[in-house]
């Protein structure tokens, strides 16, 4: 699949304008690791491949364990994320998902168990942002960087 367009070049207001929002939600209190497994779990859900790459590049530059990015897709079925992100991960699910229907009253309950009703806005604008951005990287076929990437020769 070939990049139809870069949009970052062609579209420099609007993705400007996209940054605001992602400058804001650095100088919560919404943790940095949080975010991070956030932008990456909604990149999943969406198949982003140009996002996966770069938030899974992110993490690890900023010391996220490699075993929790691999297990990401499954974390349902793992005891390493904390409780607090185990409910901002199904967050990130209802909101992606949200043509299925709104987060639930009992997630919602869960979440104010976690977040307080400002973090759970800002949480609920790192989903929303994402997934805009998810949607310029599937739409204009952006290609992921793969700066880590080394191509390993075929063995025998």
């Amino acid at each position: 699949m070939n990049t139809r367009m870069d949009y970052m070049k062609h579209g420099a207001g609007a993705i400007k304008a996209l940054y605001g929002p992602e400058l804001y939600l650095q100088n919560t209190s919404l943790e940095k690791s949080l975010r991070h497994l956030v932008k990456l779990r909604a990149s999943q859900i969406n198949g982003c491949a140009f996002c996966i790459d770069m938030h899974v590049e992110e993490a690890l530059h900023d010391g996220e364990h490699p075993t929790r990015l691999h297990l990401l897709s499954v974390w349902r079925e793992t005891t390493i994320f904390s409780e607090r992100e185990q409910v901002a991960l199904e967050w990130t699910e209802a909101v992606t998902l949200i043509a299925d229907g709104a987060p639930s009253d009992d997630l919602y309950n869960r979440a104010l168990q976690q977040f307080t009703e400002e973090e759970l806005v800002n949480l609920n604008l790192a989903v929303t942002m994402i997934n805009a951005w998810n949607r310029f990287g599937k739409t204009f076929h952006s290609q992921p960087a793969l700066k880590s990437f080394k191509p390993q020769p075929a063995t025998a």
